[in-house]
């Protein structure tokens, strides 16, 4: 019984570690543009051509 007690323990701090984590990522502005860089390799850079 007193494993289960540990374990809950154990897996209710890592689950708030990782909501803080979550919360503090989107604070700082990680998920802003999410658009842009799944549609940035559908298109072609512009090549310079040289005479």
């Amino acid at each position: 019984m007193g494993v289960i007690i540990i374990l809950l323990i154990v897996s209710i701090s890592i689950a708030l570690l990782f909501l803080f984590a979550f919360l503090w990522s989107v604070k700082s502005g990680q998920f802003e543009d999410d658009y842009s860089p799944a549609s940035r390799i559908l298109f072609d850079d512009k090549t310079t051509t040289q005479n």
